[in-house]
């Protein structure tokens, strides 16, 4: 398995892989170090698949604010102004145990996401990490892939041979255009800039309390600052930029002085202009080349949905190519790939959309910095509006925890109604959704108890000889078994059902009340339509 970049995408695809013993060459032509501004939020979900790869209390004592730090997200006109409105806990990333999720979220530079990860992955016998190397071109016929890559720095090529390969590439994504993907939707939302700076002594400056992001809404340069690594460096992200503006052009110490009001020495470390975007590629797969993250979907950050996303696609993507590689997986495991994920990013980019939609930019008043009594109607009018409006954009667990795989050939259906998408997650157990959370006596997370292969879950009426006949139907069918069996009240109102069949991914299958016959498998695992 050849795998094209090396950010999270990919690194999250090559420890999947190396856990399950599949050899796998990461290639990367740039050194992934330095400041640059990426994601910050480190969904729940995400940090479920880092337990799941014995990491997570790794990116845990790597957070630069620690994990107590309050995830509140504060609206002010500026950092050194009026406060508007204030949400706690955003994302989930408060550290107390939740029942609906083994893991919390996290608000961590993604550069430190990248190191955790590619850590792990470098101690992982399987997989080979390669920087200095670039993708150049592909051929591919029904057996393998030729993948021609080159030494950034001698400019020499070599040909790798591969089973299959994936561009985790990102927006820009080579291996896309080398197989002829196009992307569509609407382009240019906005258009927007990221700072990351060094300010000493700012977090002081200022009398608003600790949060992870200060939403400014003023009619210099609205948009979002806030803290984002230990040595005073934080992150400012102008957005809704007009098109006469040439913010790479002035001074951005300055831009930050007018926009927080607060006159400290401002160091910028590195600055870039992004536009958002919402764009889907046009298809997932080429024969044996794959896409993952932005290489195949684009969207507005709001949510915080995007790296995640395609940490899940690569989960997704890996568990199922292991499979086939180790030949109890069938074709119809790779194609489920596409028909799963492409509708949750539908989905989710309609979520980050609608978030974008509503900016410091649209949040403006005049009158909204005025002193006095008739400035503070006007900000708690604003502020009523505010968290009206950006609710759901903080408390994403709805999205995060709810999404589901309805039109999937690997999942068996019960033919029970589909819950209602929202911001509120209701555990589910009906096939295609992500398995119920819950913790047990002794401590453990349900999913700490659940197998790298399949699990069935046999709850509290489930009986020894129809636990043996699934075990039976799963070894005749060559699948990977591992059995979970609870007394626990509390599991079987969750799951709604005697059996149910969790995926190495931690999705429901298939749920009965009676065992799983050999039918089953040969349907979950691709073998069967």
């Amino acid at each position: 398995m050849a795998i094209v970049g090396a950010g999270p995408v990919g690194l999250a695809l090559a420890i999947e892989l190396g856990h399950r013993g599949i050899a796998c060459l990461v290639v990367e032509r740039n050194d992934r170090v330095g400041y640059a501004p990426r994601a910050k939020t480190t969904h729940a979900r995400t940090r479920e698949h880092l337990r799941r790869w014995g990491i997570a209390d790794r990116l845990r004592a790597a957070s630069p604010l620690g994990v107590d730090y309050p995830s509140t997200v504060l609206f002010v006109t500026r950092l050194g102004g009026y406060a508007l409105a204030r949400f706690e806990n955003a994302f989930n990333c408060a550290p107390a145990r939740d029942p609906r999720y083994s893991e919390h979220a996290q608000w961590v530079p993604q550069y430190t996401l990248e190191e955790v990860l590619r850590a792990h992955a470098q101690t992982l016998p399987s997989v080979t990490l390669r920087f200095g190397t670039e993708f150049v071109s592909l051929a591919q016929d029904g057996h393998e892939v030729q993948a021609q890559l080159r030494d950034v720095a001698s400019g020499a090529t070599a040909t790798v041979a591969c089973d299959y390969l994936l561009g985790a590439d990102g927006a820009r994504s080579a291996v896309r255009e080398a197989i002829g993907t196009r992307l569509s939707g609407e382009r240019s939302l906005s258009r927007n800039y990221n700072f990351v700076f060094r300010a000493p002594g700012l977090a002081q400056a200022h009398s608003h309390e600790k949060a992870i992001m200060y939403w400014q809404v003023n009619p210099d340069f609205p948009g979002l600052i806030g803290p984002m690594d230990r040595g005073d460096i934080w992150f400012f992200m102008p957005t809704g930029v007009k098109g006469d503006v040439n913010l790479s052009a002035l001074d951005g110490a300055s831009l930050i002085r007018t926009a927080t009001g607060i006159d400290r020495a401002y160091e910028v470390l590195s600055s870039d202009e992004w536009m958002a975007s919402r764009l889907i590629a046009d298809r997932y797969r080429d024969g044996r080349v794959f896409l993952a993250g932005d290489a195949c979907h684009l969207h507005p950050p709001f949510g915080g949905y995007g790296m995640n996303m395609g940490i899940a696609d690569s989960v997704d993507l890996g568990w199922k190519i292991a499979a086939v590689l180790q030949g109890w997986g069938g074709p119809a495991l790779l194609d489920s790939y596409e028909r799963e994920r492409r509708p949750v990013h539908s989905w989710v980019m309609d979520e980050a959309v609608a978030n974008h939609a509503v900016l410091g930019n649209q949040l403006w008043q005049d009158g909204l910095e005025a002193p006095g009594s008739e400035g503070e109607r006007l900000r708690a009018t604003v502020g009523a509006r505010i968290r009206e409006l950006k609710q759901r954009e903080f408390n994403t667990i709805g999205v995060v925890l709810g999404y589901r795989y309805d039109d999937s050939p690997v999942i068996v259906s019960d033919g029970s109604a589909a819950p209602p998408n929202g911001s509120t997650y209701v555990p589910c157990a009906r096939p295609g959704h992500v398995a119920p959370h819950a913790w047990l006596e002794s401590g453990l997370s349900l999913y700490d108890c659940f197998g790298p292969g399949f699990t069935l879950l046999a709850t509290r009426e489930a009986e020894a000889s129809g636990i043996e006949d699934a075990q039976r139907a799963a070894s005749e069918a060559g699948l990977p078994l591992t059995v979970m069996s609870t007394d626990d009240a509390d599991i079987a109102a969750l799951y709604q059902a005697r059996y149910a069949l969790i995926r190495p991914d931690q999705h429901v299958a298939w749920r009965g009340a009676a065992a799983p016959a050999r039918a089953v498998f040969e349907r979950i695992a691709g073998r069967s339509q």
